[in-house]
């Protein structure tokens, strides 16, 4: 069966640059089955999911429901449901926790604050471990149940914590998922390679094997961090920061977008330079530009053919000169 996850891996489609941006998730327990718009589309009061996104719109905080690997009854008496909060800017990375009873109380939350990573002292803080979401929304895309569900049953068993998630873009990465506290996220991952991500993020570090970047940023800005990590060898998770992306044509496609090859503004590609900063006090500016040079492919299952809008960094430079120079795409690695 052709899948775009066949179609992506086959392709040797690049990861960096992919992860859905958000600088604070808002993850709701919801148990059974879920709707390709699972906010509307499930046992969450509608009217709840409706509002929900109107007061997270423009704030920086993305919202998604959540439940554990298994089966999925289709039932309406959950008592108690389990919610979470996460903030993944580096330097100010945090997890809060809460148990209701019921989901409205998601509305009085300030998004505007939880945007810019001010908690003040809501719920508790969660001291556990790292938290594996795995994307599993079949009736989003079928490859997220089809290759996400088998890794969140393998994760569970293993004893990690994992939580299913119904949807964080890029479906033809599956199976993807995303670490919390940090935010990076990891496509055509496997058992041992979140095994390997789950033990980095634990001691503050991450892994970038299979990395599609962190969710703080947006995708000019991933690109650019996972391009300077890979170049000094650096995988302290909050030892880099994207502090400035300065755009030179118009603004990316999202991660799901397919772009005519020959779609440019005056003749070229949509490009940024992105200043990134190490707690050192060392510097780079990064150029990255968006291209839709590489083979057709579907966004997802059904959609039609199209070549993947996929960031490349051009250059890597240092405050005392070139230290790389060569053009390549973000996720070759």
């Amino acid at each position: 069966m052709s899948t775009c996850a066949t179609a992506s891996r086959e392709s040797a489609e690049s990861l960096a640059g992919t992860a859905a941006p958000a600088r604070t998730w808002l993850l709701i327990e919801q148990t059974g089955p879920w709707g390709a718009h699972a906010l509307t589309n499930s046992h969450l009061d509608p009217d709840v999911g409706r509002a929900l996104e109107a007061a997270a719109e423009g704030t920086g905080v993305r919202v998604a429901l959540i439940r554990r690997p298994g089966r999925h009854a289709d039932c309406h008496g959950t008592s108690k449901r389990r919610m979470f909060l996460a903030h993944t800017v580096p330097g100010r990375s945090w997890i809060r926790t809460t148990t209701v009873t019921d989901t409205r109380a998601a509305l009085d939350l300030d998004f505007t604050a939880l945007g810019v990573g001010e908690h003040r002292g809501l719920w508790e803080p969660y001291i556990g471990e790292p938290l594996v979401l795995v994307c599993t929304n079949g009736k989003r895309d079928r490859c997220c149940a089809l290759l996400g569900r088998p890794l969140a049953a393998e994760l569970a068993a293993g004893g990690s914590e994992v939580w299913e998630v119904t949807h964080i873009g890029g479906h033809r990465f599956s199976p993807t998922l995303f670490v919390l506290p940090y935010g990076y996220a990891y496509g055509r991952a496997s058992g041992p390679l979140v095994k390997q991500a789950v033990e980095a993020a634990r001691d503050g570090r991450i892994t970038s094997d299979h990395c599609r970047g962190r969710s703080a940023w947006d995708r000019p800005g991933q690109a650019a961090d996972l391009a300077v990590r890979g170049l000094i060898g650096e995988d302290r998770a909050d030892a880099l920061d994207v502090v400035r992306t300065d755009p030179m044509w118009p603004e990316p496609k999202s991660a799901d977008s397919r772009t005519p090859s020959n779609a440019t503004v005056g003749g070229a590609s949509p490009a940024w330079v992105v200043t990134v900063a190490h707690s050192d006090g060392r510097a780079w500016q990064v150029t990255v530009e968006q291209r839709a040079d590489g083979a057709a492919a579907p966004a997802s299952c059904g959609a039609p053919l199209g070549p993947p809008a996929r960031m490349t960094v051009v250059s890597v430079t240092a405050a005392n000169g070139m230290l790389h120079g060569t053009p390549q795409a973000a996720a070759s690695r």
